[in-house]
């Protein structure tokens, strides 16, 4: 190996020490908690960053196209898997009850959101992303995006207060 490619190997593993904790938090809360899949989805989305390193163009932060690949990554997966359905019915009722505890942490209420409604979430308030990043990661138009966080904050606001019988 030459050194540019020693030099390039070592700024992409700073790159990838920065990043890959929230990286890996954003993926398990998308996979509903499943460490082992968002550890894999993880490592599929480095991989694949540095085999694209070259079209990185700057136009955004090295870290909205990181999440970018790692939401594409997702959605190849559950495709795969024929998991939830991606996408939200128009009308698709909400029903709260279907969850058998009264009370909810975050985590748990944020499994009970669908993938886009998490994601949104996630980039919004976790990883503190403006919607048009946001969107942009996701790629979905900002009213998308903007639906997704409004419905999703709802869908938690609704899970996360107490219930009574």
């Amino acid at each position: 190996m030459n050194d540019g490619r020693l030099a390039d190997a070592a700024a992409f593993t700073a790159l990838v020490r920065e990043h890959q904790s929230a990286l890996r938090g954003f993926l398990r809360r998308l996979t509903k908690g499943d460490h082992a899949l968002a550890d894999d989805l993880a490592q599929e989305t480095f991989l694949a960053a540095y085999r694209k390193l070259s079209q990185f163009r700057g136009e955004s932060s090295f870290a909205s196209w990181l999440y970018a690949i790692a939401w594409s990554r997702f959605l190849m997966a559950a495709r795969r898997r024929k998991e939830e359905p991606l996408e939200e019915a128009d009308g698709e009722a909400f029903h709260p009850e279907a969850a058998s505890i009264t009370k909810l942490d975050l985590e748990k209420a944020l499994c009970l959101l669908r993938a886009p409604e998490r994601a949104a979430l996630t980039l919004c308030f976790a990883l503190g992303m403006g919607h048009q990043e946001a969107a942009a990661v996701l790629t979905m138009p900002l009213g998308t995006l903007k639906s997704h966080v409004a419905r999703g904050r709802e869908k938690l606001k609704t899970l996360l207060q107490d219930h009574t019988p």
